[in-house]
């Protein structure tokens, strides 16, 4: 397995499922702290098989040599001395690095929050898709990050909970490996790979385990930090895909080069581009991404989601010229208002959270306009084209990511000394030239100690 950073360190939402789809065969499944019941129902579409059935202050000096000092590098097989101490962790917190990045972008965060969580935690940075590897495609870079995941659950027997903190590119990542370890438990709590109906179409869930598993844990905390839920578009969106001088994108906002985004973004990131602006796959196929919201063929992702007692998006509301407002807080243009200006108290920088409970809707489809669209956007990109496609497929995505309940927290480095520099800032990327992401740090550390505290789950629907 490839080499990883790994640190140990001490110290919701509970799905209630309910949708259906106009699109294929499926079922509903209405799911709640006690319970969940499911219905089905079939209808036809246009190839498209969607199964809707789920579920500090900145700490300015020697962090860096701190989180370098508890840091295991090499073959992972050295954790076992670690589980095997006096104080054996039981969380498992995955942090996932975005495009062209590695392990060391966590260096701030892992000693933070080895600092701030304690010894319950075990924190381990993926290594398997380092710099250019996260080319090869959302799917593909999944699954290698599901099967080290596997690999670190394997050697440390004493975990017994997971959480997943993710920054840009790396969010996708984690979604799909997620449905690849994820897995349902039947009404006697053991592990299945299909739901049991019980002969009144009730299934009682009195444990929270039994929503689901991941990797064989309890799922607890999905966070996300500039994430491009809904994909990115060719206009200012255009790059998560990069190439930075060294922090600023290529295309900087020039509008030839953004409407030539779409189609050169295959070349430029392969696999991953394709799929960041959708045209990946035939035509008439949906792309990765309209199915990463929903249950499908492919995987189980919005039951995987739901799983977990909450789901955080942080985004940043300006200066990111990577991954927009809109994609990374999974909010629809009309429902971008002006942030606050003030910091909340003790997180500089976060300036509004705000819980979105989860909302029933019959998406995502994927209709016949939708499949012009595409063919229009893959063989004759312009920005129309462009535009009228990706506007279609945001709003199907949203309304499969909706019938989940997310927390929504909305980050401005508007004072920040560097705010172009948001997309790194947000987790805080290099020790001292990013340092205006510590008080969002602290946030997502607060946000972890009050879910490894919390014993309630606050509802999320399907």
């Amino acid at each position: 397995m490839a080499t990883a950073s790994l640190i140990q360190a001490g110290c919701g939402f509970s799905p209630r499922f309910s949708g259906n789809s106009n699109n294929c065969s499926f079922r509903t499944v209405s799911f709640g702290p006690f319970g969940f019941s499911s219905s089905s129902s079939s209808s036809s579409s246009h190839n498209l098989n969607f199964s809707t059935e789920t579920s500090s202050d900145w700490k300015h000096q020697g962090l860096r040599a701190q989180a370098m000092s508890t840091t295991t590098q090499g073959n992972f097989g050295s954790s076992n001395s670690i589980a095997n101490g006096k104080n054996e962790p039981d969380h498992l917190l995955v942090l996932v690095h975005g495009i062209l990045a590695s392990p060391s972008d966590w260096t701030y965060v892992e000693a933070e929050l080895k600092m701030r969580l304690g010894r319950n935690f075990l924190i381990y940075a993926s290594s398997c898709n380092t710099f250019t590897k996260t080319f090869s495609g959302v799917d593909g870079a999944g699954k290698r990050l599901a099967d080290e995941v596997l690999q670190v659950v394997k050697k440390t027997e004493s975990l017994k909970r997971i959480s997943f903190l993710a920054h840009s590119l790396g969010g996708l990542f984690a979604r799909y490996a997620t449905a690849v370890l994820y897995s349902q438990n039947d009404s006697s709590g053991t592990e299945s790979n299909n739901v049991t109906d019980s002969s009144d179409g009730n299934l009682q869930t009195s444990f929270p385990s039994r929503r689901g598993m991941i990797a064989g844990l309890e799922p607890v905390s999905f966070i996300t930090l500039a994430t491009p839920h809904l994909g990115v578009r060719g206009r200012k969106q255009f790059l998560i895909l990069f190439f930075v001088v060294p922090q600023f994108p290529v295309l900087l906002g020039i509008p030839i080069l953004e409407k030539l985004a779409p189609p050169i973004a295959p070349f430029l990131v392969g696999r991953t581009g394709k799929q960041l602006f959708l045209t990946d796959g035939k035509p008439s196929r949906p792309p990765l991404l309209l199915r990463m919201a929903s249950d499908c063929e492919d995987g189980k992702f919005l039951s995987a989601l739901g799983a977990f007692r909450c789901r955080i998006a942080y985004a940043n509301v300006s200066y990111d010229h990577m991954v927009g407002w809109r994609t990374s807080s999974i909010r629809r243009e009309k429902e971008l208002v002006k942030p606050p200006v003030q910091s909340l108290d003790g997180y500089k920088h976060v300036v509004d959270v705000d819980y979105c409970p989860p909302v029933s809707s019959d998406g995502p489809n994927f209709p016949p306009e939708a499949v012009k669209a595409k063919e229009a956007a893959q063989n004759a990109p312009n920005v129309q084209n462009t535009v009228e496609y990706h506007e279609l497929m945001e709003e199907e995505m949203i309304q499969g990511l909706q019938k989940l309940g997310w927390k929504k927290v909305d980050v401005s480095f508007h004072s920040a000394v560097w705010p172009f520099f948001a997309h790194n800032n947000i987790h805080v990327k290099d020790e001292w030239l990013h340092n205006a992401g510590a008080g969002v740090v602290a946030h997502v550390a607060d946000s972890l100690k009050q879910q490894e505290s919390s014993s309630s789950y606050i509802s999320a629907s399907l």
